[in-house]
């Protein structure tokens, strides 16, 4: 007897999941619809987010970036203070755009010849421009996959259209790492030659400006020979950026 009516209940229970599912049927449920409803919500969300921050950091600086927080977690300090454009020697803006982005005034965020040399040199050399490390260093995190690479592609022409260039400067000059765990002009500027960073000469800022590829395995007072000769060629590429106007975009 009551295996009978054990049976019958099971019975009721299915025939109840199923009339759900016509139910639900019935009505147009469609788990793909369903599933892409979500994500498309999901994308949504995620974009108005960004789009927020960048506005937000726009006016506010960024408190924190994931690149500073994993340097912590991995060796337990970092040095970082957060300075002013305004109080930095001039001549280190030009040395990293120099160094990294020469063509910084004349783009909106990518720089279409470098990105071909990059991939003519099959992709051994980068092609980012200092706008989209900002992006990459702000917004995102390190690494090389895909996802990062396509988040980076559509965030960095909404900082373009929103930050003045001299403010992307500022905050790139901020938020890079320029030695282990060396975050910042101010901290760069202070570790390297013990001096503020409106004091760095020409040749201090060529040097810090130097390491900014591979700021673990390199140091702006102690180069190398190879070094030495790279900063030495951004001394000269930041004196004729200030010349032909490539620096007029971030320099008052």
């Amino acid at each position: 007897m009551a295996r009978s009516a054990g049976k019958r209940s099971s019975s009721k229970r299915k025939s109840s999941g199923d009339t759900t599912r016509e139910a639900l049927r019935h009505r147009g449920f469609h788990p793909l619809r369903w599933a892409g409803f979500w994500v498309l919500r999901g994308t949504t969300i995620l974009i108005v987010v960004i789009l927020a921050l960048v506005v937000l950091y726009r006016f506010v600086n960024p408190p924190l970036t994931h690149t500073i927080w994993s340097e912590y977690r991995r060796i337990g300090k970092v040095e970082r203070d957060w300075v002013p454009i305004e109080d930095v020697a001039p001549v280190v803006a030009r040395s990293v755009v120099a160094a990294e982005d020469a063509n910084y005034c004349l783009h909106w965020g990518f720089d279409v010849v470098a990105i071909r040399k990059a991939l003519e040199d099959g992709g051994n050399r980068g092609g980012s421009t200092i706008s989209q490390q900002v992006v990459k260093n702000v917004f995102l995190w390190q690494g090389r996959s895909w996802i990062r690479k396509a988040l980076e592609a559509a965030i960095t022409p909404a900082v373009e259209a929103i930050w003045p260039k001299r403010r992307i400067i500022e905050v790139y000059l901020n938020v890079a790492e320029m030695g282990e765990g060396v975050f910042g002009i101010d901290a760069a500027a202070r570790h390297y030659f013990n001096v503020s960073p409106d004091k760095l000469s020409a040749q201090q800022a060529a040097a810090i400006a130097a390491v900014l590829p591979d700021p673990k395995d390199r140091s702006a007072s102690r180069p190398s020979a190879w070094l030495q000769k790279r900063a030495a060629g951004i001394r000269d590429g930041a004196a004729t950026i200030r010349a032909d106007g490539r620096a007029a975009c971030f320099e008052d």
